[in-house]
């Protein structure tokens, strides 16, 4: 069957699935609620917003020289860091760095899932955990991704308890959350521990200072990053901003817009673990990781940025509140899109992976109603970015 018929049939199915319908119903009243909450109690933020689009308009525009700069203060800091053209590019030498027979513990990263990363690492002959509840529940389902930040939104509670039954042999009433999590908790636990090596994203980095910010509420990625002797990690060019300060801007306003008063978690990376308590002598390899590799992947995201319309999508936070907004997305979840979802994942499926086929599916599938838009903090006109997705798919036919 070609792409659209595959395509047409999963949005379908997922369109009947009462239980899509029943998770997805309970995640969007959460997010609505958590996210009132967050804006109100912190007001500023929707004004911080409006910089932060400012500041990844002007980052984006820089993209390569902002890339250089990182790697540079990332070496400076004892860090090593490389730019990856391609994705092809970035799976050997990432593949390189892990080599094989490797225990690898993963935080969730889209980039990684953009470019299939944990799968080609298994197939190389390395172990790869997911440590992030979402992501650990669909590795073991097995299923993939249907929200940017809410990996297993479309998997309703009964459903993992029924999942954790069958992998630890124990009964899980579905009310009983705090025991799912427990049980994850237990499983993975040791992991972090034994692991060869540790992976992540990031959510921003800041050029000048070679750091990367890293959002979270769980601790897996902490742990994922402090615990192994080795952090490597996967990061679009997109999520450069210049400085240290325009870091810590957008790092805020993402956490408010996906959800969040404050997350549990903020983790700044710019190096190995390190000391200076023995005669203030820098020494590199304390307790954490000896080794720390930052790849940057361009996999086309600077050709996007030539386009006056469509460079719109590298501005994306990755919130995921666009998501919850979405008519269509309210009953297909992630089916409606690729890695990427909804109207916005037309335009990534498009370009940086390169499918025309599915980009088209996912454009004419968008109802271009504009309430992401309204949701989005860096009102990316996302309807205005299908109809042109839609103008250059009909002009290349």
């Amino acid at each position: 069957m070609s792409v659209f018929t595959d395509y047409k049939k999963e949005l379908m199915d997922a369109a009947h699935n009462k239980r899509i319908r029943l998770a997805l119903s309970r995640s969007i009243a959460s997010y609505r609620d958590n996210t009132k909450t967050a804006l109100e109690r912190f007001p500023h933020t929707i004004k911080l917003a409006e910089e932060v689009r400012a500041i990844k308009e002007n980052a984006i525009d820089n993209m390569e020289k902002l890339a250089q700069q990182a790697c540079e203060a990332f070496e400076y800091n004892k860090a090593k860091a490389y730019i990856a053209k391609t994705a092809d590019e970035a799976l050997k030498l990432i593949g390189n760095l892990v080599g094989t027979d490797k225990l690898i513990v993963k935080g969730k990263s889209l980039t990684g899932e953009e470019i299939h990363l944990r799968e080609y690492l298994e197939e190389h002959g390395n172990e790869v955990y997911e440590t992030d509840l979402g992501e650990f529940i669909l590795q073991k389902l097995p299923s993939r991704p249907m929200h940017l930040v809410s990996p297993a939104i479309h998997v309703p509670r009964e459903d993992v308890a029924q999942l954790f039954h069958r992998i630890t042999g124990e009964e899980f009433p579905p009310d009983d959350i705090e025991r799912m999590v427990a049980a994850a908790r237990k499983l993975l636990r040791e992991k972090y521990f034994q692991a060869h090596i540790g992976m992540s994203g990031s959510n921003v980095v800041a050029a000048d200072a070679g750091t990367m910010f890293i959002i979270e509420n769980e601790g897996n990625i902490r742990l994922s990053t402090a615990a192994p002797p080795v952090h490597i990690a996967l990061i679009g060019m997109e999520k450069l901003v210049p400085t240290l300060g325009d870091a810590y801007k957008v790092a805020e306003v993402t956490w408010r817009y996906a959800s969040y008063t404050v997350p549990g978690y903020v983790s700044l990376i710019s190096s190995p673990s390190k000391t200076g308590d023995i005669e203030k002598v820098t020494t590199f390899g304390a307790h954490g990781p000896r080794e720390v590799h930052v790849v940057f992947i361009d996999d086309g995201r600077t050709e996007l940025a030539k386009d006056p319309v469509l460079r719109q999508a590298l501005y994306c936070l990755r919130c995921g509140g666009c998501l919850y907004e979405c008519p269509v997305y309210a009953v297909t979840a992630g089916y409606f899109g690729d890695k990427y979802f909804t109207g916005i994942g037309a335009v990534w499926a498009a370009t940086i992976s390169r499918d025309i086929e599915k980009g088209s599916s996912i454009a004419y599938t968008c109802l271009t109603c504009g309430r992401c838009k309204v949701r989005c903090p860096m009102k990316i006109d996302i309807p205005a970015m299908v109809v042109e997705l839609r103008k250059k798919i009909m002009e290349g036919a």
